[in-house]
């Protein structure tokens, strides 16, 4: 038994709060003074690149800059609101974005490739088109989450 499991923390609770930590974009700092995080932003405008709204924009949560997100593909990214990741799917200027977590056993799911979003613990494969479910063992598909695109912010709905 680990020291972590003696003290009342499972080794499986452990990794996922560090790969959710590692997963948000200045996850550990936002938890920190208060102040904002120093690191990252885009350094042509200094409007940050996550995490939250530029200044004179809109009050929405921003999740990630548009141009990071690959046209045709997509990215896993942090979701302000719950923490939890988000997978988003990119097409031009339109994005979708599904809840990460596979809904089998709770793994956070891969960026897609080849329009196919992947479970890696045991196979499942969702449309990056619409959450759907391709494959099991997964028994249903990624829950859509609402975002929007502002200028070239992603941003929650």
């Amino acid at each position: 038994m680990s020291s972590t499991e003696k003290a009342g923390l499972p080794r499986r609770s452990v990794l996922c709060g560090v790969l959710v930590a590692l997963a948000v974009p200045g996850g550990l700092a936002a938890c920190s003074s208060g102040e904002p995080a120093q690191t990252g932003g885009n350094t042509a405008t200094g409007a940050p690149t996550g995490g939250g709204a530029p200044t004179g924009t809109t009050s929405a949560a921003v999740i990630a800059a548009l141009a990071d997100v690959p046209d045709g593909g997509g990215l896993v990214a942090g979701n302000p609101a719950t923490s939890k990741p988000l997978v988003l799917v990119r097409t031009g200027d339109t994005v979708k974005a599904y809840d990460a977590t596979c809904p089998h056993q709770g793994v956070a799911v891969t960026p897609p490739e080849n329009g196919t979003i992947t479970c890696p613990a045991h196979g499942s494969q969702f449309s990056a088109a619409d959450g759907s479910l391709a494959k099991g063992p997964a028994t249903k598909g990624l829950t859509e989450v609402g975002v929007k695109v502002e200028g070239d912010q992603v941003l929650l709905a």
